[in-house]
């Protein structure tokens, strides 16, 4: 009796659990991700340089108010056209004027002992997160639709939070919200990701707004703690 069929057994059942994860991918959605990832990193490239520049240039940050004001109303901007070339354009607004925003915090970061690692770790931490979430998300066979409401429940409640501990002065309650945020953008990642390869989400603006929006949520978050990690070390 031969003593290998097990082995050959596992790699059989392998192939056959990558070939039915596959077969749930379907064409149009392999066509918006392509799309959706080229879109996606001219945005993250032009948010860099925003950033960039508004670093450079020591731009003031714009408050809350006003970041809130310009992310939400642009957000609905690119919603609405979203069929049209005009929603392109508009998804350049959205993640340039991230870009602003993000700004002021990596010049507050790299003030800090070890700034400068701070970043490039919560940048490295970041794609890490997004290839591996991303990745698990196009062969799992398993559902991922019914994590959208708690995401969405869960980022509200992160959100209010956020804006508790900046109003009240709370330092400890805004490690808590970023830390929860981590989970809950990586959570995010492979939700919206098996959402456009199964088709869920066909159009590829929407789709990169999406993606940019719980990366740049991510990355923000990683370096909120890694800035504090950094600066309690010391």
């Amino acid at each position: 009796m031969s003593t290998d069929r097990y082995p050959r057994n596992d790699s059989l059942a392998l192939r056959a659990q990558v070939a039915d994860a596959t077969a749930l991918v379907s064409d149009s959605g392999r066509k918006v991700l392509r799309n959706t990832y080229m879109l996606l990193g001219l945005n993250l490239a032009f948010s860099a340089l925003i950033a960039y520049v508004a670093m450079a240039a020591r731009w003031p940050s714009p408050g809350i108010l006003l970041t809130l004001a310009g992310y939400f109303g642009l957000l609905f901007a690119v919603n609405k056209f979203r069929d049209s070339g005009a929603g392109v354009l508009l998804t350049f607004a959205l993640t340039g004027f991230m870009g602003y925003t993000l700004g002021p915090l990596l010049n507050a970061v790299m003030a800090l002992p070890g700034g400068s690692q701070t970043i490039t770790l919560a940048l490295g931490a970041t794609a890490g997160v997004f290839l591996a979430m991303s990745g698990w998300a196009t062969v799992t066979r398993r559902d991922l639709s019914g994590m959208g409401s708690f995401l969405f429940i869960g980022m509200i409640v992160a959100m209010l939070a956020g804006l508790g501990a900046i109003f009240f002065e709370i330092p400890a309650l805004s490690l808590t919200v970023s830390a929860v945020v981590v989970l809950l953008m990586a959570g995010m990642i492979a939700f919206e990701t098996q959402r456009i390869v199964r088709g869920g989400e066909t159009n590829y603006v929407m789709a990169t707004t999406g993606l940019f929006v719980s990366i740049f949520n991510l990355f923000t978050s990683l370096l909120q703690l890694f800035g504090f990690a950094g600066s309690s070390n010391d």
